[in-house]
């Protein structure tokens, strides 16, 4: 009979099986994680999913690399989930609800969320099961059975935090549409301050130290920003590696806000020294990102910025009461994109 030959009955000098690879020639992963979260195998083609929605084959493609997943060609590569999801949006088009470009802008919204959720996720996991291996308090077992263990025991619970958040966040946005007066005409634009402060000398100090380190301070930066921004009622837009964003209704609060940053990330000696540009004006909200003058001149006032000083233009100034603080204007200097500019210090009386 033709077939492989148990372990205990291969000669001794026979060596081991080669590994399984790829397409690409990388060792093929271990599936059981994935069947562990997917819970159901592949079944149908591209084509086979486009014929059961009665949508063009394209159509199906598009959607699906909008949600940031990889195009299988003709391969078996959906589950019956993944029909049902994709029917779920063709049905948002069907019936009119949307038309299939916001479809697909927002298909990639949560695309782009939830990869960078997931990747997030796995790195926290992957140290976990170094911990649990570490510790040695489970029978012997292989990094992907620690690993399958862990997916099956938070599979569900963070399903539930993942909907209740998304339902907080929704109501929180919302709201956001009126508190940070939205114009009538245009619900997509408003005025705010827009923060943006980053780590000073970043590249040279990420040379100097172990990718966990690095990795470690990043996660420490952003936390510590969040917290801040988060204190002061704004919101972080986005994070850039050592870079974030964040804006604010209140020109006063974003001042606060970037002072919390600098007191928290920049004063403490175990970080390093941080940077942050206020502006302030009118900004283009969309799919969760902010646009506009005021977005890019707070990025650029963080390269005339001293170590652990907030700079800010001149309308972020005009709001800000006189009798609280002061402000003091920097000579003048070409800023990439706006010309010469007189870019301004602030202090509390």
């Amino acid at each position: 009979m033709i077939g492989s030959v148990p372990p205990d009955e291969r000669p001794q000098d026979a060596p081991e099986p080669e590994p399984a690879l790829r397409g690409d020639g990388l060792p093929a992963p271990d599936d059981r994680v994935e069947s562990a979260l997917l819970r159901e195998e592949p079944a149908y083609a591209a084509a086979e999913v486009a014929e059961t929605l009665g949508v063009p084959t394209a159509q199906v493609r598009r959607l699906w690399r909008a949600l940031g997943l990889p195009d299988h060609g003709d391969a078996r590569a959906f589950t019956d989930s993944d029909v049902a999801a994709l029917g779920d949006l063709v049905g948002l088009v069907d019936g009119e609800l949307v038309d299939l470009d916001l479809a697909v802008g927002t298909t990639r919204a949560v695309g782009q969320t939830m990869a960078r959720l997931a990747d997030w996720q796995v790195g926290t996991l992957v140290h976990r099961v170094e911990e649990i291996e570490a510790r040695g308090t489970t029978a012997p077992a292989t990094a992907a059975d620690d690993a399958v263990r862990l997916v099956e025991r938070l599979r569900e619970p963070f399903e539930e935090l993942l909907v209740y958040a998304w339902r907080r966040h929704l109501a929180a946005a919302v709201g956001r549409i009126e508190a940070l007066g939205a114009n009538e005409e245009d619900l997509h634009s408003t005025e705010v301050t827009v923060g943006f402060a980053d780590i000073v000398s970043f590249t040279a100090l990420s040379n100097q130290i172990s990718r966990e380190d690095v990795g470690d301070l990043i996660e420490r930066f952003e936390s510590r920003c969040a917290d801040v921004v988060a204190l002061q009622q704004g919101r972080v837009i986005k994070s850039i590696g050592d870079s974030v964003l964040f804006v604010n209704a209140d020109p006063v609060r974003a001042l606060e806000t970037a002072e919390g940053i600098i007191n928290k990330i920049g004063r403490d000696t175990r970080m390093p020294d941080v940077r942050v540009g206020l502006a302030s004006g009118s900004v283009v909200l969309r799919l969760g990102d902010v646009f506009g003058p005021p977005v890019n001149l707070a990025a650029r006032l963080t390269t005339v910025a001293r170590r652990n000083r907030i700079i800010i233009d001149a309308a972020t100034a005009e709001q800000l009461p006189h009798d609280q603080f002061e402000t003091r204007r920097l000579p003048a200097r070409p800023v990439r994109g706006f010309g010469i500019l007189e870019p301004l210090a602030v202090w509390r009386h």
